[in-house]
């Protein structure tokens, strides 16, 4: 993903939180994934090389990647 096309993504989400290497936004006016074009719920960033991540639900999840970030892109049930 270049960098116009993330900005553009990520000024379209609203932030929810960042720390520990992660930084999350929830998708409020349904943007399409970029990887498999549906709508998705949060889209978490994943800034350091190794980041445990607690799941408390299933997800479907569609990655990409950004500037050296993995970019996660949540879909529920």
């Amino acid at each position: 993903m270049d960098d116009s096309a993330y900005d553009e993504l990520v000024s379209s989400l609203t932030p929810q939180e960042s720390g520990g290497g992660v930084t999350s936004y929830r998708n409020t006016v349904s943007v399409a994934c970029p990887a498999c074009e549906e709508p998705f719920d949060d889209l978490v960033v994943v800034h350091d090389d190794e980041t445990p991540l607690e799941l408390s639900r299933m997800l479907d999840i569609c990655v990409s990647r950004h500037d050296g970030d993995v970019l996660l892109f949540t879909h529920r049930h």
